[in-house]
């Protein structure tokens, strides 16, 4: 389950993983659908999957300031969504800008990517059921998050 035809690589069935960081690289919120399922439909469960994180000062933050995002996520529905939540963004327009401006964000998010491929068992999903991939991708983030703070 929770799998399906890629349509770039000869429609082998498989699945992407999705990911929210904060600003530094460390996720926050972690999900994984089929490889021919749009990005954009990941972004509203993602969001809502951030758990409250402890600030010095004040309350509990339940949700970020800012989000920055690629062309992928440029629909009005998910702006409207974010914006009602009280969520700023930042999200390249299709046709008029270039994906350059949101490389210094963008780079993060391919760091992080890079250090969950190199848990050997996220490299290639191995699993039938999609709870235990989800299960050992969230484990693979809690490893990175634990030798973040470690240092």
């Amino acid at each position: 389950d929770l799998t399906g035809p890629n349509p770039v690589d000869r429609g082998k069935y498989g699945s992407k993983i999705h990911l929210i960081t904060e600003r530094t690289g460390l996720p926050l919120s972690v999900g994984i659908s089929g490889a021919n399922v749009h990005d954009s439909q990941a972004l509203i469960p993602l969001v809502k999957g951030i758990p409250p994180i402890r600030s010095r000062r004040g309350p509990r933050r339940r949700r970020p300031g800012k989000l920055h995002a690629d062309k992928g996520y440029d629909y009005d529905h998910l702006r409207r969504w974010l914006s009602q939540r009280g969520i700023r963004h930042r999200i390249a327009r299709k046709g008029i800008e270039t994906s350059q401006r949101l490389g210094g964000h963008r780079w993060t998010i391919e760091r992080t990517m890079s250090w969950l491929a190199g848990c050997r068992r996220l490299h290639r999903r191995y699993e039938r059921k999609a709870d235990h991939f989800l299960a050992f991708t969230s484990i693979a983030c809690t490893l990175i998050c634990y030798r973040r703070l470690a240092k």
